[in-house]
Formats: C-alpha cells, sequence, structure tokens
C-alpha cells in the first residue's frame, strides 16, 4: 500500500497533501511546530484553504520523524533561498533528505518538487547512496517534479494545469506506482528520463517570466524620464499582431527574484558568466527606488505637507490575492515611507496585519490626503473608482493600473 509523506507545507506542499489525502494515506511533514499545530487546528495561516478541506481522515500533520517511518512515497516541497551574496541555499533540501534518510527503507521512491539548478537532485541522490548504503534505481528511486503552484490563483490550481516529471528508471512498477500519485495533481503529466533537464526547464519558466516583466518596467521607467504616455505608448503598440503584453510591477515572492540566481550559479560554476538571465534582477529590483522617488515628487508637485497628511498604501504583500510578505517591495516602500512620516498606513485584504491598522479607516478611503497602488486587483479598482469619484488627485497609480 502506497503511503504518502509531504515534506514542507507551505504554498506548495499543502495542497499536494491535502489532495493526495483524498486517494491515499497521507503525512505532511513540517519542522515548524507552529504550523502542525495550526494545520492540526484546521487552520492555514496563508489563508489556501477553509477548515472543511482539512476533513479527510486519511491525513495527519507532524513534526515527529517516527510519525513517517512506514511511509514508501516521499515528496520534497521545501523553499529554495538564497543567502546573503545571492548564492543557492540548499540547506532546506539537505535537511529533507537527512530526515528520509533516517527512514529510508528499500523500494521507497522519493520526488523532489523545489526549484533548484541542474543537479540538485543527482548531488542529494549520492548523498542518500552513501549515508544508507544503497543504490539508486534498485534499492530506492528518486525523481524531480518540479512545482507549478501559483499562489492566489484560483484557475490555474494544482489540478487545473500540467505537470512534468523526471525519472531515471525503466523500472515499470516504479513508473507506475508515480503515474498512479501524480496523475491526481495535474490535468496532464509528461514524462522525462532526463532529471537535470527538467530542473533546468523548471529555473527557465520564472527567469522568462521575471525578464518579461522588467523589459516592461524599463520601458515604463523611460516613458517616465521622457515625460511619454505609457498607457499609450503600450496601447499603441498592441496593435502589433505579435507583440506580447506584460504590465509592469512590483516583483516579490519566493521564486521570480529567486531563480535567476540558481540558473546564474551553476553556469558561472561552470565557467559560463551568464548576462540575460539576471538581466530582469537588476531591472526589477529598481523598482522601490522608482517607486519611491515617484510619492516623493508626486508629495512636491501637490504641495503635501508630509508631517500633517495620511497616507495610504493599497497592497502590502508581494502579490494580490496572497497573505505572503517575503521579497514584498510593497512592504520595503511603506517602510520607507513610514521612515519620513508617521500618518502612513497599509490596506490589503490578504494580509492581517494591515486591516487591524485600518479598521477605523474601512469605509472611507477618501479620507487620506495621498493613496499609493502598488499592486492590482478587482478589490483594489473598486477603491480606486470610488475614491476617483470623490477626490481623484489624491491617487497615486505608478503602474497605470487603473489608467482607463
Amino acid at each position: 500500500m502506497l503511503k504518502i509523506c509531504v515534506i514542507g507545507l507551505g504554498y506548495v506542499g499543502l495542497p499536494i497533501c491535502l489532495k493526495s489525502s483524498n486517494k491515499f494515506h497521507t503525512t505532511g511533514f513540517d519542522t515548524n511546530s507552529i504550523r502542525i499545530k495550526n494545520l492540526n487546528s484546521k487552520f492555514d495561516q496563508n489563508n489556501e484553504y477553509k477548515k472543511s478541506d482539512f476533513n479527510n481522515k486519511n491525513l495527519i500533520f507532524t513534526n515527529k520523524i517516527s510519525d513517517i517511518k512506514n511511509c514508501n512515497f516521499y515528496i520534497i516541497c521545501v523553499p529554495t533561498p538564497i543567502d546573503k551574496n545571492n548564492n543557492p541555499d540548499l540547506l532546506p533540501i539537505k535537511n529533507s533528505f537527512e530526515t528520509i534518510a533516517k527512514v529510508l527503507k528499500f523500494k521507497d521512491i522519493i520526488i523532489l518538487e523545489s526549484t533548484v539548478y541542474p543537479g540538485v537532485t543527482d548531488k542529494f541522490t549520492k548523498f542518500l547512496e552513501k549515508k544508507k548504503k544503497l543504490i539508486s534505481n534498485k534499492d530506492f528511486f528518486i525523481g524531480y517534479s518540479p512545482e507549478r503552484i501559483n499562489p492566489g490563483d484560483k484557475k490555474n490550481n494544482l489540478t487545473n494545469i500540467n505537470k512534468i516529471i523526471a525519472l531515471n528508471t525503466k523500472n515499470k512498477n516504479i513508473i507506475l506506482k508515480v503515474k498512479n500519485i501524480y496523475k491526481n495533481f495535474c490535468k496532464k503529466l509528461i514524462f522525462s528520463q532526463n532529471i537535470k533537464e527538467t530542473e533546468t526547464a523548471k529555473s527557465i519558466e520564472n527567469i522568462q517570466r521575471d525578464l518579461n516583466i522588467s523589459l516592461f518596467n524599463e520601458i515604463l521607467m523611460i516613458c517616465d524620464k521622457l515625460k511619454l504616455d505609457y498607457s499609450e505608448v503600450i496601447r499603441l503598440a498592441k496593435t502589433k499582431w505579435n507583440f506580447i503584453n506584460f504590465e509592469p510591477g512590483l516583483v516579490g515572492g519566493h521564486c521570480l527574484p529567486v531563480d535567476p540566481y540558481y540558473l546564474s550559479y551553476i553556469a558561472k560554476e561552470n565557467k559560463f558568466d551568464s548576462i540575460v538571465t539576471l538581466a530582469g534582477r537588476k531591472t526589477n529590483n529598481k523598482m522601490e527606488d522608482f517607486v519611491f522617488k515617484k510619492f516623493i515628487s508626486f508629495i512636491k508637485l501637490n504641495n503635501i505637507n508630509l508631517k500633517s497628511s495620511k497616507i495610504l498604501i493599497i497592497g502590502l504583500t508581494y502579490k494580490y490575492g496572497v497573505s505572503d510578505m517575503r521579497n514584498s517591495l510593497n512592504l520595503k516602500i511603506y517602510n520607507r515611507i513610514k521612515k519620513i512620516t508617521k500618518k502612513v498606513y497599509a490596506y490589503d485584504p490578504f494580509c492581517k496585519e494591515s486591516n487591524s491598522i485600518l479598521n477605523k479607516y474601512r469605509s472611507n478611503f477618501t479620507k487620506f490626503d495621498v493613496v499609493l497602488f502598488l499592486t492590482k486587483g478587482t478589490i483594489f479598482k473598486k477603491i480606486h473608482k470610488k475614491i476617483k469619484s470623490k477626490k481623484p488627485k489624491i491617487i497615486l497609480d505608478p503602474f497605470y493600473y487603473y489608467n482607463n
């Protein structure tokens, strides 16, 4: 009988854990004791799931290694951050494999889902072989299936997207077991026998998006410098049949600001200096300064006294629809403005901290002297429309989100 263990219960691991428990005995493992306590109380602090989603009897959450010793199929969904020098930090993955090494048995299967550079899966396969004196693809089996979770996206959720998986084995029984599990996690499953190529494919998915957004961010900054109407420039450019339209904005979260450094790191280790791969990072990181300077210019242009004025920032998390604050440029901008004026507030319905601050103002956003929009979304669009109908000059929308 297949018994699943999902290691790492964040935005990636929890959806897989809940979906897996519909058909298989599933154990969710996480070293964060508070996270485990919350999940056992049927509370998801990321606000992705409600209590009724935790009613499956096949599901348990734990931080005890003894509770996963009888599992035989391990799915690793831990973060892959970078250090202060922008180098890959593989410690969460290393800790996961060390945990598995304590319970690994013959014929166990391990799938790594974390975003990594090519060669990481092989690196930890060798780690297990050495640690346990076992042989990969004979005594145990390991594969790679990069996560494609898009936090806050209700349409492209776990079961509505295609998923790739790489297994370097011809063992039909193992392939069938993996298929029987992973077909529950996607609309279509694409197989490969090439793990390193699959690791690379995941890296370039996020790098491509980072680069595309950075191009439009740079166009926005050029238009601002030349005093051109950015929205009119894009309106005209979109009339060409092959123009690919992206929107400028603040890039944050755990993926786009991190993944380019993983691929560029392994390229450099192999004596290749990437140029384009990190180009998006340089531009997108500049957007914090761009928005802050835009704000200061707006204040001066409208003769607003910062000391006596109330400032409201709309959008505090890194992305509309999620509670995740990791690498949030929105939060950095908020903190910078807070250093120059005490009367600065933030509103984001997906961030509990900002909601508690704004209880007394929520019904009337027009009470503020300046409202700065940092994120695009349905709720924020309604707020923009309401404010604009009352007092349009207080709005600062640096990304032209609600220009039309």
